[in-house]
């Protein structure tokens, strides 16, 4: 049950991440009648440096979400009950949270970007881990 936690806290930090940052920004925006609802196109990024490193840090969350969730899906339909599971889980999420932290909240040098990779690879690594054990102990 330890990876569907994780999962879930995996959805939670992406919703968090979103409403702290992206929704702040442009609630605050639109009640301080400085931009208008229809002013946030897709199309046409601007606003703060914090606010576009935000977007990306979202986009990167709802880009990882399904992988991390159909992982935990195979692991639970092929009954994968090996002990690094639930580490590895826990390492994923706990990865996640400080890459996502690390990209809003730093300007983006060298330092910071390898600080990011750095969890980045780690969750990566992860992810390889477990699809090794549902490929090779199903």
């Amino acid at each position: 049950m330890l990876p569907e936690l994780m999962l879930l806290g995996f959805a939670a930090w992406t919703l968090v991440l979103l409403l702290a940052t992206v929704g702040a920004y442009r609630l605050s925006r639109v009640l301080r009648g400085r931009a208008g609802m229809s002013e946030f196109r897709a199309d046409h990024v601007e606003g703060q440096d914090w606010y576009l490193r935000s977007m990306r840090a979202h986009a990167n969350c709802v880009e990882n979400l399904p992988v991390f969730a159909v992982l935990v899906y195979a692991l639970r339909t092929f009954g994968i009950a090996d002990p690094t599971v639930d580490p590895l889980c826990v390492v994923i999420l706990a990865a996640r949270i400080p890459q996502s932290l690390v990209h809003v909240c730093f300007a983006q040098t060298d330092r910071v970007v390898s600080v990011r990779f750095a969890f980045f690879l780690v969750q990566f690594l992860s992810f390889c881990v477990l699809i090794a054990l549902i490929v090779f102990r199903r």
